[in-house]
C-alpha cells in the first residue's frame, strides 16, 4: 500500500467527511488517494477559507475538521485561520505538503520550515518522516485536537514519503475519552459559597456551547432561581428567550448587562476562559468567583477565582444542583429594574423606519426571518457587537461569532461550511463590506457546490469598527474609507443572485424570498452606523437613580 493511501485510510477511520483546501504538486499522491475515498474533497479559492471551513466543522460537531494545503505559500496562507481555530477552541487537523526530505533536487525553492512555523499556533506540529508513522500520528493528531481544550494540530506529509510503499496497513481505532470528574470536596465547597450568596449570577461561556450541556444548566437555573448572562461565544448554550436571561456581555464595562454584573456578589463562571474579552474584571475580593470548567483556571491579574470545580462540566453542574435548595435565589428584586430597562433600551429601535437602516432594526428583522435552528455566521466588524447584544438565540451554535481572534474574512467561509453540513437549515452569512471582500471569491465555491446560502453585507464603505475606536479616542477620521464594487453586479458575475435594499421595509421580504428561492444570494444593505458613536453613558444615565 502507498503511504498516502494509508494516510487516507487513517482519516476515514477517524470519520472524516470533508477535507477543505487547495492542493499543490507536493500533495498529488495524497489527492490521488482521496479520489477513491468516501471523504469528499472541497476545493476552495483560498487556503485561508478552507481552514475557516474546517474550523467551523470542528466547532459545530466537536470532531476535528480537516484542511489541506501545499508547502510554502500554501501553508503560510493557512496561518490566520489556524489561529482562529486555536484561540476559539475549534478542533482542526491541518495537513500540508513538503518537498522530498530524503533527496532534494530543487534546493530551497519554496521550502520553509513549516513544522516549526506552526508550533506557536497549534497544540502539536509533526512531520511524517516515514510511512509506518502515519497511523499513530493521525490518531494522535485527532485525539489532541479534540480533547479539552480543543484546537488545531498540524501534520506535514512530504511528497516522497507520501508515495513510498508501506507493508502494514493497520490503523488505530478511535477510543472513548473518559473525562475526569470534579472531586466531592470541590463540589461541596462551591455549593457552600453559592448558598451564602445574596446576589448570584451564572456566566455561560464558550465551553458550555461546545459540550451541549443545556439540560443540566437549565435544571440548575430552574431549581435555584439564579439568573444568567453569557459571553459572546457562549451565546446559544441556553435560550435567550427564557426569563432567567439578563443579557450578553458585549459592548463595554458601561453596557447594560454590566450594571447587573457589578451588583452581583457571586459569579458562577461556567465554561468561560480568558481568551475571550473579559465579561467582568476581578478587583480584590469584592466579588466571589467560582470557576467551573474542564480545566483549571489560568490566573491573571483580572481573573483569579476563589473556588475551582475542575472536571466534566455537565457532571459538575448536575452534582452541584443536587447540593442546592429549591429556589433559594428566586428573589431577583436587586436586578429586576436593570433587566426591565435593559430590555426596553435594547428593543427601542426594532421598528425604526429610517434609511440607511440602523443596525438595531437589521438585527430585529433578521431574527424575525431566521428559524430557531437557522445558523447565522458573523464576520468580524461593528455589526458583530450589535448581533451579540440584540440577537436572541434559541438553540446552541445558531449564532457563530469569533470573540477570540476576532478576525475578518471568516463569515462567508463559515456559512459555506454550515450550508454544506446542514442543507436543511437556513444559512446566513453576515459580513461587513471590508470582511466580505477578504474572501468574497468563495462565492464561486458555494455556487459550484450548489449550496443554499444568503450573504448579507453591511455596506458603509469603510472599516466601521476602527472608525468607532478612532472617534472614541478623539482622533480625526483618517485612512479608513474605501470604495466598493457594485455588489449586485459582483454577485451576478459569479452566477449568484444580487439584491440591493432601497428602504427599511425591503429587508424582510428580500431575506424571505432568498431563502425560499434557494441558491446563493448576496444582499447589499446600506447601513447607518451613527449609533456606534452614541455614547453609552447617555444610555446608562437611567441607572444613576
Amino acid at each position: 500500500m502507498k503511504a498516502s493511501d494509508l494516510f487516507v485510510k487513517a482519516l476515514e477511520n477517524e470519520g472524516v467527511e470533508y477535507i477543505f483546501g487547495i492542493p499543490g504538486e507536493e500533495n498529488l499522491d495524497f489527492l490521488d488517494s482521496l479520489k477513491h475515498s468516501s471523504i469528499k474533497f472541497i476545493l476552495t479559492r483560498h487556503e485561508q477559507a478552507g481552514a475557516f471551513m474546517a474550523a467551523t466543522y470542528g466547532r459545530l460537531t466537536g470532531r476535528a475538521g480537516v484542511c489541506l494545503a501545499t508547502l510554502g505559500p500554501g501553508a503560510t496562507n493557512l496561518v490566520t485561520a489556524i489561529a482562529y481555530a486555536q484561540l476559539g477552541a475549534m478542533p482542526m487537523v491541518v495537513i500540508t505538503g513538503q518537498k522530498p526530505i530524503k533527496e532534494g533536487l530543487q534546493g530551497k525553492f519554496q521550502v520553509l520550515d513549516i513544522v516549526r512555523m506552526m508550533e506557536p499556533l497549534v497544540k502539536e506540529s509533526n512531520q511524517v518522516s516515514y510511512g509506518r508513522q502515519i497511523p499513530g500520528l493521525v490518531r494522535g493528531a485527532f485525539r489532541v485536537a479534540e480533547e479539552e481544550r480543543p484546537g488545531a494540530v498540524h501534520i506535514e506529509l512530504p511528497e516522497d514519503v507520501a508515495r513510498e510503499d508501506v507493508e502494514n496497513d493497520t490503523v488505530f481505532s478511535r477510543q472513548t475519552i473518559h473525562r475526569v470528574f470534579a472531586t466531592d470536596q470541590a463540589i461541596n465547597k462551591a455549593a457552600e459559597v453559592i448558598r451564602l450568596a445574596k446576589r448570584p449570577l451564572l456566566l455561560v461561556g464558550a465551553g458550555a456551547n461546545r459540550k451541549r450541556i443545556r439540560e443540566p444548566l437549565s435544571y440548575f437555573l430552574r431549581k435555584t432561581g439564579i439568573l444568567f448572562f453569557n459571553t459572546q461565544m457562549g451565546k446559544g448554550a441556553l435560550s435567550g428567550n427564557v426569563d432567567k436571561f439578563i443579557g450578553t456581555a458585549a459592548f463595554s464595562s458601561k453596557d447594560y448587562v454590566h450594571e447587573a454584573i457589578k451588583k452581583a456578589d457571586l459569579i458562577i463562571n461556567v465554561g468561560h476562559d480568558i481568551v475571550e474579552k473579559p465579561p467582568f474584571i476581578m478587583q480584590g475580593d469584592q466579588q466571589q468567583v467560582i470557576h467551573i470548567n474542564f480545566y483549571s483556571a489560568e490566573f491573571k491579574d483580572i481573573y483569579y477565582p476563589q473556588v475551582e470545580v475542575v472536571g466534566d462540566i455537565s457532571n459538575s453542574i448536575t452534582r452541584l444542583t443536587d447540593n442546592l435548595n429549591e429556589c433559594f435565589a428566586c428573589d431577583t428584586s436587586w436586578v429586576d429594574k436593570i433587566r426591565e430597562r435593559t430590555k426596553n433600551a435594547i428593543h427601542s429601535l426594532d421598528a425604526d423606519i429610517s434609511f440607511p437602516m440602523l443596525p438595531q432594526r437589521v438585527v430585529a428583522d433578521v431574527r424575525k426571518v431566521i428559524d430557531d435552528d437557522g445558523i447565522v455566521s458573523l464576520d468580524n466588524g461593528m455589526f458583530k457587537l450589535w448581533f451579540a447584544r440584540h440577537y436572541h438565540t434559541r438553540q446552541p451554535n445558531t449564532l457563530l461569532l469569533d470573540n477570540a481572534l476576532a478576525t475578518m474574512g471568516a463569515g462567508l467561509p463559515s456559512a459555506i461550511a454550515c450550508a454544506l453540513m446542514y442543507p436543511e437549515k437556513q444559512s446566513l452569512a453576515v459580513c461587513g463590506d471590508g470582511g466580505f471582500m477578504m474572501n468574497s471569491q468563495e462565492l464561486e465555491t458555494a455556487i459550484r457546490l450548489n449550496l443554499d446560502l444568503v450573504v448579507l453585507i453591511f455596506n458603509d464603505n469603510g472599516y466601521g469598527m476602527i472608525k468607532w475606536k478612532q472617534i472614541g479616542q478623539g482622533l480625526e477620521n483618517f485612512g479608513l474609507d474605501f470604495n466598493n464594487p457594485d455588489f449586485v453586479k459582483y454577485a451576478d458575475s459569479y452566477g449568484a443572485i444580487g439584491h440591493r435594499i432601497m428602504s427599511s421595509d425591503e429587508l424582510i421580504p428580500t431575506l424571505e424570498n432568498a431563502f425560499k428561492t434557494g441558491g446563493v444570494h448576496v444582499i447589499d444593505l446600506p447601513i447607518d452606523y451613527s449609533q456606534n458613536t452614541k455614547t453609552l453613558l447617555d444610555d446608562l444615565k437611567q441607572f444613576d437613580n
